[in-house]
Formats: C-alpha cells, structure tokens, sequence
C-alpha cells in the first residue's frame, strides 16, 4: 500500500536518533505516526520486543486498542489483539506489547529493543519521571546487525554508521535502540524538560508539528478548537509550543466585574450542583443554565451530606435538584450503611458522577475555556466565597493547585465548582480518526 506522510512525519518516521521527540498539535498526525512507526520498527527486527506506552490502562484501551488493529488491518497484516495481556501479535513477526506507566512499579521482567512513549505530560511530571527511568531500564535488548548490512570497508574502530553501535562483548555491530516520544505540550513538564532543558546534541532530536501542517482536517476542526479553548491553550493544541499553561492564579480567565451576573431563580427551574464533600465542611456550587450557559448564583456549606440534603430540600423546593459530586462520594461513607452519593440519591436528588475524578488540568481548562469566551458567569455578591476563591488559588512551587487544610477551604469551592462544569461542559480534544494513508 502506498503511504503519503507530510515532512514533519517523514522526518519523525526516518529519525535514527538515539531518542526523538514528537510534540504536536491536535490532529497532527502524531498518533498515525507513533503507530505507524512503531509497527515498521517491529515487522523489520522480527525477534525484537517493541513496546508501546501510555499514561493509563484506559488510554491504552481508547488509543491504542484501535489505532493499532485499524493499521494493521489497512497495511495487510493478519494479527490477534489480547486485550487482557495488553498484547497484539501480529502472524510472523512477533507482538507488540502495551503499557501503562500511573504504576511504575510495575515496568518490570521485559526487554524492549524499541520504545514509543505517548502522551507523556499527562501524568505528574515525579511520577513520569520515575517511569521514564524504568522504561529506560528496560530498553536494553540486543539486536546484533546481519553479517550482509555490515559494510564491506567497515572496520574496528572506524565510524560506526549512524543507528548501529559496536557492542564491547559481543565483539559484534548491533542494531541502536531507539527511544521516542510523543504528545501533545501540556506546559513546562517532562516532555519540555528532557527535550529543551535537557536536549543532547549528539542523541536527541526534537520534530515540531503543528495542527495547520494537516491539509485533510475537517474545514471546521481548527475553528472548532479556537472557539473552544483559552488563548494560551491554542498556542500549545494547535502550534505545538511549549508554553506556560500556569498563570499566577489557576484560574487566570476569570474577572469579577466582567463575569459578574446576577440573575432571579425562574420557577421549577432545575438546579445543577456542583459537589465537594468535606469531613469539616461540605460545599455545594449552585448553577442554572441558560441558552446553554452556566450561571451560579448561590453557595452552601454543610456540616455532612445529611446537611446538604436538608438544605438542598429547603431552598430550592419545588425544583428538581441534579448533583455532581466528587467522585469520592461512590466510595466516601457518611453511615455504615450508605456512601455520600446514596443518601443524596435517597434525599430524592438526580447524581451524575463519573467513575473517576477528572485530570485537575482538565477541569481547570474546562473552566478557564469557559471564562476565557464569556460563557460562564457567576452572582458575586451571592456567591462570595467562590468569587474569593477564584481569584486567589494560585500553582504551588511543583505546579499543582494549592490546597488548604480544613474544610470549606478555597479548594474545596474551585473543586465544587469545577465538578459540574467538567462534567456538564467538558474540554474536549477533539481527536479525528482517518483512514486513507494519510496527510
């Protein structure tokens, strides 16, 4: 089959770089790439072990369980995907094996010959930091180079020709292992440090990649993104730059005077909460949509969730109540019989909860892009505390969001608050899927 790449992935593609990096817009093409090569790397060493990594097992279900299959189909390989080995073998040459790395304790007992990280900022840069050693580790196996790709005037110790080394022991040319990276710019995290702060001449080699360089996107997909997300967030998703994603405060976007609208509950109006659950302190975020946008326009604090029952019940009678918790509240017991979520469900309240928490960054993007377009609005004199809170949470000195002893603390009403509107609003990548090779 014929395959028809831009520059910037031909160039990714070819690299015989020790390590090279990928960083990309959305809809770039790095994940066509990254399974592309990854499958060339595997079909011509045979006998090798190529691994695959993700931030999340998750990921490795939604990426990589189809994108690989669809390629490989498409390129004419018979092969069997192993869902709970984390495998795909493809018939005569061997698998590929998927990995997660939110347990790097668990990047053990392999050898890889060659690598692919993707998606590498999503996790905290302390956790990849301890996997990217881990994955390193492990990048070991050794491929000793046939005695027909050999040059005939290549002699020890003459120039080793690039993507090969002479191996000490063996007394023997063997094939490179390779290492490579891709993903999205998620700020000044692991993937800019080991590819700009830490960048090594002599084995590196960093490819940028922007979503414009994409001639078959949708006509709608870049202004789709631009509608969407906040200006600093266009500078990474769509030019691929490295840009600080970390203003003073976290939540940068928002101003009092201009998102300040204070507005009268209509009757049987329903009512959406966001939801925080505290030991010391429980707090509820109140909001209304209109036009398809979010108004708050009250704020309550609780002792316990029987509180938040009792005075969801009394202030808003005669509406219907919709509450998204934190995803704590599955698990959270406020009885010995019953979680958080069951006594607000008991309490007669619609719960919208998902199985698990989203990334922080996701949920701050979700608000900020809200902000950013003046499609989020807040009473500020009936909403005093959220105001505050907003305004003040600022990055800790490793980049994550302050967080404050205690209950009903400013974190608790950016968490309450940021819960709905994740859930109700949230910032969507808008990944493609394509299947004619390619850009």
């Amino acid at each position: 089959m014929k395959i028809t790449l831009n520059q910037k992935q031909m160039t990714f593609l070819k690299s015989d770089a020790l390590n090279t990096g990928f960083v990309a817009g959305l809809g770039s093409g790095k994940s066509f790439v990254s399974t592309l090569k990854t499958i060339i790397k595997k079909t011509k060493f045979p006998k090798c072990t190529v691994a695959y990594y993700l931030p999340t097992y998750g990921l490795i279900r939604d990426i990589a369980f189809d994108k690989f299959p669809t390629m490989l189909s498409e390129m004419g390989y018979e092969y069997k995907l192993n869902k709970s080995d984390k495998e795909i073998h493809i018939k005569d040459y061997g698998k590929i094996i998927f990995r997660s790395m939110d347990n790097p304790e668990n990047i053990v007992g392999y050898e890889t010959f060659y690598t692919l990280i993707d998606e590498c900022d999503i996790l905290p840069q302390d956790k990849m930091n301890t996997a990217y050693n881990k994955i390193l580790g492990r990048n070991r196996q050794v491929i000793p180079v046939e005695e027909k790709h050999i040059p005939n005037d290549w002699k020890i110790p003459m120039i080793v020709p690039k993507g090969m080394y002479y191996h000490k022991d063996l007394k023997f040319l063997c094939w490179s292992n390779q290492l490579d990276i891709v993903g999205t710019p998620e700020g000044f995290k692991f993937f800019y440090n080991r590819y700009v702060k830490e960048f090594r001449a002599n084995t590196d080699l960093l490819v940028k990649a922007s979503t414009y360089e994409n001639r078959h996107l949708p006509a709608t997909y870049i202004q789709g993104l631009q509608d969407q997300y906040p200006p600093n967030l266009l500078e990474a998703y769509l030019n691929g730059e490295f840009v600080n994603l970390n203003a003073d405060t976290v939540y940068s976007y928002f101003d009092r005077e201009q998102h300040h609208r204070p507005i009268e509950l209509n009757p049987y109006e329903v009512i959406h909460c966001g939801q925080d659950f505290n030991v010391t302190g429980c707090v509820t975020t109140c909001f209304v949509i209109r036009d398809n946008i979010p108004f708050m326009f009250d704020e309550l604090v609780t002792k316990d969730t029987f509180g938040i029952v009792a005075a969801l019940k009394e202030r808003f009678k005669g509406h219907t109540v919709c509450i998204y918790p934190d995803a704590s509240g599955n698990a959270g017991k406020t009885n010995a019989s019953a979680t958080d979520n069951d006594i607000l469900r008991q309490g007669g309240f619609t719960i919208y909860a998902n199985k698990q928490n989203p990334r922080v960054q996701d949920r701050i993007n979700s608000v900020n892009a809200l902000f950013s377009h003046n499609k989020l609005f807040i009473d500020v004199n009936k909403c005093p505390k959220t105001t505050e809170a907003l305004e003040q949470q600022a990055y800790d000195d490793k980049g994550e969001p302050e967080k404050y002893s205690g209950g009903a603390t400013i974190d608790d009403f950016t968490d309450s608050f940021g819960y709905f509107i994740s859930y109700k609003f949230p910032l969507v990548k808008r990944n493609i899927t394509t299947h004619d090779f390619f850009f």
